[in-house]
């Protein structure tokens, strides 16, 4: 198919559009953009700042993509925003460019689902397959590892990381990082249990569901300490790759600080 750009869109003409795309009225799209092969805006997209878009995307009306970081220290260059492809991006979605306290990027990767008005600030990390609902907010420097989901009206502190498969309850407050596997919600938000949604949903075995239940008992109720929770585990045959990856998570956690452990990349 043809791309079809409305002659009621501002669109420089140093962007690069790919076929196959289309750019509603009102969008407005700066010379340093550019758009992969059928990805749709609707009206009233602003893509400015070094902006590149996958293949197959889908961008809601008011979406401004792109912009300078809102980081008082920000003084100017070329950073961007990267964005891969099959991404569903709402409403008044709004991705921050990033700052150069980092790689100089913020990035979302494939296949994820931005509802109206989450908030992705300067230089996040967003993985595959993410959910994040309505108005729900990324302090700058978050990662979100794949398949994790963030219910409506989460606040998230700059430097904190969501991990794998796990999901935040609405309205919480997440202050720390949030381990894989685990369902977390509260002000603060606390892990209360594993995300057995989650895990049924992509078919994870009986006996990884079983081991990081078990996991999540001995860290977080019983509170035996990682090292003896290790032991327990290992003595019964539960160290499982997702129980590994959990026990690495939280070691790492408890090593950065304020219960974030990329705090420590900020220090340095």
């Amino acid at each position: 198919m043809a791309t079809i750009i409305s002659p009621q869109a501002c669109v420089d003409p140093q962007a690069e559009i790919d076929e196959d795309v289309q750019v509603g009225p009102f969008c407005t799209i700066g010379p340093d953009v550019r758009i992969g092969r059928g990805t749709r805006l609707e009206n009233s997209v602003t893509l400015s700042g070094r902006v590149t878009l996958g293949a197959d995307n889908h961008i809601y009306p008011g979406a401004v993509i792109g912009a300078e970081p809102q980081d008082i220290s920000f003084t100017g260059g070329d950073t961007q925003v990267l964005i891969g492809d099959g991404n569903t991006i709402r409403e008044c979605v709004t991705i921050n460019r990033a700052t150069h306290k980092e790689e100089g990027i913020t990035s979302l990767g494939d296949r994820n689902f931005l509802m109206a008005g989450t908030h992705i600030a300067h230089d996040c990390r967003i993985g595959n397959y993410v959910t994040i609902a309505n108005s729900s907010m990324l302090g700058g420097h978050v990662r979100v590892d794949d398949h994790a989901s963030i219910s409506g009206c989460v606040g998230v502190h700059h430097f904190a990381t969501i991990g794998s498969y796990s999901f935040v309850g609405g309205m919480s407050r997440v202050l720390h990082d949030v381990p894989p596997y685990m369902l977390v919600e509260g002000l603060p938000a606390r892990p209360r249990c594993i995300n057995i949604v989650a895990l049924k949903r992509n078919n994870f075995s009986a006996e990884s569901i079983k081991a990081l239940a078990e996991a999540h008992r001995l860290i977080y109720r019983a509170k035996v300490g990682l090292d003896h929770a290790r032991e327990i585990l290992r003595g019964n045959g539960m160290l499982v790759p997702q129980v590994n990856e959990l026990l690495s998570f939280v070691q790492n956690q408890q090593e950065g600080r304020h219960g974030r452990g990329r705090e420590r990349r900020r220090a340095a």
